[in-house]
C-alpha cells in the first residue's frame, strides 16, 4: 500500500511538473514521516526516497539512531531552543527557522559540532494567527540580521499554507512567497543561497509545485491517515 501511495504521490508531481513546464527533478519530495514507526519507513526505502520530515526532534533523533545513515532528515516541526542538541548533527535542514533567538542557538549548536546547518525561514504567509513564522513583510530584514551567522546558512524560505478544501484557494499564498523568495534573492545577501523554496502538503502540494516550490512535505497521502492517540 505504501508503494502504491508513493508511486500515486510521484505522479502527481511529474504531471504538476508538466503543466507548468517544470523538471521534475527540481522538486524534491520530502516524506512526512511523523508518528510512524522505522518499519513503515524501511518499506519505501527500496523506492529510493531517502528524504524524510519530522516533526519533533526527539522523534528523528531515534529514527535516525535506527535507520540506515544515508537517509536526510528534515526538521520541519517548530523547534524549541531546548531541543536543538537532539538534532544538529542528524539533521540535514531545519526548515522552521522564525526567530533571532532560535537562529542564534542553531548557530551556537553547529559551531560545537563544527558544521554550517541549512535553514529556512518560515513565513507565515497568509497571516494567520494559530501559525509559527515570520510576517511576510519583516522577513527580508529578518535574513538580513540571521545572514551575520557563520555556523547557519539560509537555504531558502517554508511556509505551511491554510487547511483548505480547495487546493487552488492556497495558489495566492504560494505565488506571495514565490514573489518575496525571488525578491529576497535578488538582494545577493551574503551567506544567504535562496534555492529552496518548501511549500505545499497532502491537500494541496500540485498547486504549490505550479507556483514553484523546490520541495513538497506529504505525509498522509504516503503513510495514510495519523492516530494521534497511540
Amino acid at each position: 500500500m505504501l508503494r502504491d501511495n508513493l508511486h500515486e504521490v510521484q505522479k502527481r508531481i511529474r504531471l504538476a511538473c508538466e503543466r507548468s513546464g517544470r523538471n521534475p527533478q527540481e522538486v524534491t519530495l520530502i516524506a512526512v514521516s511523523k508518528t510512524k514507526p522505522p518499519a513503515m519507513i524501511e518499506e519505501l526505502l527500496t523506492e529510493r526516497i531517502i528524504d524524510f520530515g519530522e516533526n519533533k526532534p526527539q522523534e528523528l533523533r531515534d529514527k535516525y539512531e535506527a535507520l540506515p545513515k544515508d537517509l536526510r532528515w528534515h526538521m520541519i516541526g517548530h523547534l524549541q531552543r531546548n531541543k536543538i542538541k537532539y538534532i544538529i548533527d542528524k539533521a540535514c535542514m531545519i526548515h522552521s527557522v522564525e526567530s533571532l533567538r532560535l537562529a542564534e542557538a542553531i548557530d551556537q549548536e553547529a559551531e560545537k559540532h563544527g558544521i554550517v546547518m541549512p535553514v529556512l525561514v518560515e513565513v507565515n504567509i497568509a497571516k494567520e494567527a494559530s501559525k509559527f513564522g515570520l510576517m511576510p513583510e519583516e522577513t527580508t530584514e529578518f535574513i538580513q540580521e540571521i545572514s551575520r551567522f557563520s555556523h547557519i546558512q539560509v537555504s531558502g524560505l517554508m511556509t505551511i499554507a491554510p487547511f483548505v478544501e480547495n487546493a487552488e484557494e492556497n495558489r495566492i499564498h504560494f505565488k506571495n512567497l514565490k514573489n518575496l523568495y525571488v525578491d529576497i534573492k535578488e538582494k545577493n545577501i551574503d551567506n544567504v543561497n535562496m534555492c529552496n523554496l518548501s511549500m505545499g502538503m497532502t491537500g494541496d502540494f500540485e498547486v504549490a509545485i505550479e507556483e514553484g516550490a523546490t520541495m513538497v512535505r506529504v505525509g498522509t497521502g504516503i503513510f495514510g491517515e495519523r492516530n494521534y492517540n497511540i
